[in-house]
Formats: structure tokens, sequence, C-alpha cells
């Protein structure tokens, strides 16, 4: 296979973890789009300009590495002509069997993606989080460290769990939560918000 040369969006912590993905998985780094800091370098790479200017660059691929979910939905949505580049670290375990991955996603180390899972569009799946089988992530949505989903979960649009949540079988999240970190969800999520505690609960 080609290796594909890509251009990262954004230019902080979240960045590095992607652009060493990128490495890893033996494709190029063209540079990085800031809008916040458009010029100067970044881990030795050349910042291009911000996320606006990305038509100069259409002959690759590229990436939003920015951990707000707003702000990858804002960006993904102003770029109609972008190819999106999907980033699986080679240490995460992915199954083969009915699971699907959306364009733009970043799956990191040691992360379990299961038989049946689903993930949407631009997500994240961090480092060892637990995906587990006929699991429906949507689009934007961000599973943090070490959080755990059993079977059958769904999670909607934009939904933040948290480092450590726990999130039982069968159990839907709606769109546009925050579960807090080491929550235990053991009833279905209906209301945007923020939830936390064991079990979970919507804090006012």
């Amino acid at each position: 296979m080609k290796a594909e040369n890509v251009v990262i969006i954004g230019a902080g912590g979240h960045a590095k973890v992607v652009a060493d993905i990128v490495l890893l998985r033996g494709n190029h780094i063209a540079g990085f789009l800031d809008s916040v800091h458009p010029e100067g370098e970044f881990l030795g790479y050349p910042k291009l300009g911000g996320d606006r200017e990305y038509r100069k660059f259409l002959n690759c691929s590229f990436i939003i590495a920015i951990g707000n979910a707003l702000a990858r939905e804002r960006i993904a949505c102003s770029m109609p002509e972008a190819a999106w580049y999907t980033a699986v670290h080679p240490g995460a375990v992915i199954s083969n069997i009915d699971t699907e991955i959306g364009e733009g996603t970043v799956i990191m180390a040691d992360a379990i993606v299961n038989p049946g899972a689903h993930i949407g569009k631009h997500c994240i799946i961090n480092s060892g989080s637990i995906v587990e089988h006929d699991n429906r992530i949507g689009d934007y949505a961000h599973v943090s460290v070490g959080a755990k989903m059993a079977g059958g979960v769904q999670i909607g649009a934009r939904t933040w769990v948290g480092i450590g949540a726990t999130v039982s079988n069968g159990i839907n999240v709606c769109g546009d939560c925050m579960l807090g970190a080491g929550a235990v969800v053991v009833r279905d999520i209906t209301e945007a918000g923020t939830y936390a505690g064991v079990p979970a609960r919507k804090i006012k």
C-alpha cells in the first residue's frame, strides 16, 4: 500500500499522539494546520496555516487532532473537499468481523474494538479503552482512556465517555453527554448533560 501524505489539524497534545500513529503506520506528515498559531513548526514539521487554508493541500489526506467534539464537527463540516485519514494505532486490537470505523477516527494504543462494533466518523477511541461487541458509537464521540463499554451499548454523537467510565450491557446514552471519570452507567440516559458517580446521575 502506498504511503499517504497526511496533514494534521491541530497542534496540541492530542496532535502529538495522532502524529505518532501516522508515522507508525508508515505514512508521512506533510505538516500541521493550526488556526490559533498558524506559523512556525510543531514536532519539527511545518505549520501550513489555519484550517481554512486546507484547499492548498488537497493532494494530501487530513485528520483532525483536536479533543473538543464541537470543534471537530465544525472543522469537518467546513472542509467538504477533504479526503480524511483514519488513524489506527498498530497496537490496537480491531476485530475483522462486522466492524466499521468511520473516516477521520483515531483509535489509540491498546484499544479493543470487538465484533459488530460500529464507530462513527471523527471519533476518538483512546488508549486502553474497550468497545465491546455490537456497540454503536456516534459521530464525534470521545471514549477516554481506560473506559469500558459492555456489549450492545449505544453512545450518541458528541458524547464524551470519561476516563475509566463503565457503561453496562445494552445501555443507550444519548448525544451531547459527558460521563464523568469513573462513572458507572446502569440505566439509559435520554437527556443531554453531565453524569457522574456510581451509579451515574445527572449533575445539575
